[in-house]
Order: C-alpha cells, then structure tokens, then sequence
C-alpha cells in the first residue's frame, strides 16, 4: 500500500485501458490513497479493527465518486477484505482470485508465494488461493524478517539493490526445490526487484494480473 506500489497500479490501469480501446483513452478511475505510516502502525499494533474502519471509509468514499467495483490494491491488508466489502454497495475484486487463476491457466497445482511476514505467516490470502484447488508453499520463516527489511527498508522507498534481488531468488530457488511449479510475488512492491529474467521458474505478480482483471470486468 506504499505510494510506489500506488502509482504501478495507477500507471498500469492507464496503459492496459490505452492498448485495449487505443486513441487517447485512459482508466476513469477512483483512488484513494490512504497514510502508509499510519495504517502500518495500525498494523503493528495489531489494531485491525481499526484499519478495517479506515479502510471501509476509504471504500465508501470510492463508492460515492461513482466506482463500480473496488480493488483493495495491497496484499497484506486483504486481512481484512472481508469488512471493507461488507461497508459498500459494490463488489470487491479480490486479488487472490485471479493470481490463482492464472496459476490454474499454467495448469499448476503448487505454488511458493512471497510477501511480507503477515502474509506469510498468517493464511488469510494463501488460504484464499489454495481455495482454487492449488498447494501453496511459503519460504522457511528463516527468510521473513529478511523479506520484510527489503519490501520496507528498500523497496517501498524505491531503493531496488542487486544484493536484495539475489536473496530473492534465492528463496524462489527454495521454492522450486520444495515442489512449487511457480511463485507468486505476492507484494507488488517485490515486482519492482524480481522480474521473470531472474528466474528460471514461471513468476506470477499480482498488480498485472490484478490489473488485467480489472480492465477485463470495467470493459468486457
């Protein structure tokens, strides 16, 4: 949810609406962008209830401008996707859902996934995924607080370090040896380190995919 994963999205709903309609079209969308700091702390204080409530108000302030849908653009905070699309008239499209089918498209039936601590340590977004009918692997806890430093001491200030992209890779190698067919990058701040290049194993980020969802639903 860090302005830098913000403005991927932003840019990647313009493109895709540029490509499919062509001219000088460009994505009528609703942004809110909400304090990272703020609902970082939230989190660390585990204050979910609270960012529940921040993030509904969010979503109904989106709801309001005219928006037919709602993309919460974060992996972590689908902990609580749940409430936020309960506080509005509109449906969610929830991230997991096309990651996994896009898995599924590769006819996978395991997956490694890699986000931030909270998303790998809690199940509330591999759960989600392996609902599609795959097995989900995540890196041995060994690696988290590793993951953690690059995605909020590098990556969400922009900082992109050959050092960090190694490490990486050699989780997703962790991966692949523990039977995952592919790895979903399941922070979009990571697809700013990792690209398919790096890696011999077929990588699934989510902002494109959740990206093309969108388009696919806002224009047929």
């Amino acid at each position: 949810m860090s302005w830098e994963s913000s403005a991927a999205y932003y840019q990647d709903l313009n493109r895709g609406v540029e490509k499919r309609v062509g001219g000088l079209a460009s994505a009528k969308s609703v942004l809110s962008s909400v304090d990272f700091a703020e609902v970082n702390e939230l989190q660390e204080a585990e204050r979910w209830d609270d960012i529940a409530e921040l993030l509904a108000q969010a979503a109904r302030g989106v709801e309001a401008a005219g928006a037919d849908f709602l993309m919460l653009c974060t992996t972590t905070f689908h902990r609580v996707a749940d409430e936020v699309e309960a506080a509005v008239g509109i449906p969610l499209l929830h991230l997991a859902d096309p990651v996994a089918q896009a898995c599924q498209a590769e006819r996978l039936t395991s997956v490694g996934f890699i986000g931030t601590a909270f998303s790998m340590e809690q199940s509330f977004f591999t759960d989600r995924i392996a609902s599609h009918g795959l097995q989900v692997h995540v890196p041995d806890a060994r690696h988290h607080e590793a993951i953690n430093r690059v995605i909020y001491e590098e990556l969400v200030h922009g900082k992109v370090l050959d050092s960090s992209r190694r490490m990486i890779v050699g989780v997703i190698d962790e991966l692949w040896d523990a039977g995952a067919g592919g790895v979903i990058l399941g922070c979009s701040e990571l697809e700013l380190l990792v690209h398919q290049a790096d890696s011999e194993l077929t990588l699934f980020p989510c902002t494109p995919l959740h990206v093309a969802a969108a388009l696919d639903r806002a224009l047929g």
